[in-house]
């Protein structure tokens, strides 16, 4: 039986229930992201290894689980491309591109932090923080069949069941409990290339604890999104966005972040007026 991706159910690390044989296909030349590929070869584990000149910031954001984040970029390089979750060009970049990007945000996260990753797609950065910092409990959170499939997978392959998540449905279903679910939240927030500030800030401050922080990995266009949304942000209970640089003089170019502090609990809308029926009166039972 495969899942319908459409289709959004809880599945746990420890104790979970992996959903059955996801609708899965092959990445082809043309087929992520839109970007045509040119590139016709099976990918290979060598697409992955560690580029000698990364060798001293991988050691510095990774440590002694250095091994432990060649391994996931191994699982990307590979089943990653081929289950359509990475471009085929991204895997010779994996590194740059995207652990060490990702693995520098750690910088911004309090010892031993909730963390729920919104549209975690193959792990990033929800992953790569879990594998850097062990003292983090990590959710990912992610609607699609294929990509839990994929997670659930590296997380008990690379045996981080103890202490990541993975919660299929969206990032409104995990804020407010759905299907008898209880409603989770957690101290930090992750999203990396999810959607525009406004609409990311209201998908993911109500995960937010109160005191709670978005950091939301943005690139250029971090300053703009800022300005044109931060009214928006202010209506949802968060503080002013601020833009933060990490992995300075670890990485070059450093990662650009957003962050936002949920301020204010901002409860769900009143509901409309009763409805009156013509003439002004209103309707009697």
């Amino acid at each position: 039986m495969t899942h319908d991706d459409n289709t959004a159910d809880a599945v746990t690390g420890p104790g979970g229930t992996p959903p059955g044989p996801s609708a899965v296909r092959p990445a082809s030349s043309s087929d992520v992201d839109g970007e045509s590929t040119g590139r016709d070869t099976a990918p290979s584990p060598a697409d992955a290894a560690l580029p000698p000149e990364l060798a001293p910031a991988a050691l510095t954001l990774f440590g002694d689980r250095l091994d432990l984040a060649a391994a996931y970029a191994e699982l990307l390089a590979t089943d990653g491309v081929v289950r359509g979750l990475i471009g085929p060009r991204e895997a010779p970049r994996i590194w740059d591109r995207h652990l060490l990007n990702c693995a520098a945000v750690a910088e911004r996260i309090p010892d031993g932090a909730t963390v729920l990753d919104v549209g975690s797609g193959a792990g990033l950065p929800g992953l790569v923080l879990a594998i850097a910092r062990p003292d983090l409990t990590v959710t990912l959170i992610e609607p699609l069949a294929r990509r839990t499939s994929f997670l659930i997978e590296v997380v008990e392959r690379l045996g981080l069941a103890k202490s990541v998540r993975v919660f299929r449905g969206r990032a409104d279903e995990a804020a407010s409990g759905s299907s008898g679910r209880e409603p989770i939240s957690g101290d930090v927030v992750t999203a990396r290339a999810v959607a525009p500030l406004d609409r990311l800030a209201g998908w993911s401050l109500p995960l937010a604890v109160r005191g709670g922080r978005l950091l939301a990995l943005k690139g250029s266009s971090a300053a703009a999104e800022i300005e044109e949304h931060a009214d928006v942000v202010a209506r949802l209970g968060g503080g002013e966005p601020a833009v933060r640089l990490c992995g300075v003089g670890v990485i070059d170019p450093p990662t650009t972040v957003v962050e936002i502090v949920r301020e204010r609990m901002v409860g769900p809308a009143r509901p409309s007026a009763k409805k009156r029926a013509r003439g002004g009166r209103s309707r009697r039972g």
